[in-house]
């Protein structure tokens, strides 16, 4: 990511591992400017339209089943 964006969510925060985030990079192209990290030091980026996808099968329960492994 260029420059330093706050993340909008932090998964843990309950150490210093590096914690798993959520960024939004304005700079991105649009494809591109949901980013997530995780304590690995991996990142995925997808447009905000996929990100809203994702969010529409949590809030609908669909990711549960991954929730309770």
């Amino acid at each position: 990511m260029s420059g330093s964006p706050e993340p909008l969510a932090t998964f843990c925060g309950n150490c210093n591992c590096g914690c798993p985030q959520l960024f939004v990079d304005e700079s991105a192209p649009a494809d591109r400017r949901i980013v997530i990290t995780d304590d690995f030091g991996q990142r995925v980026e997808m447009s905000a339209d996929q990100f809203g996808s994702l969010i529409e099968e949590a809030k609908a329960g669909r990711l549960d089943a991954a929730a309770a492994a």
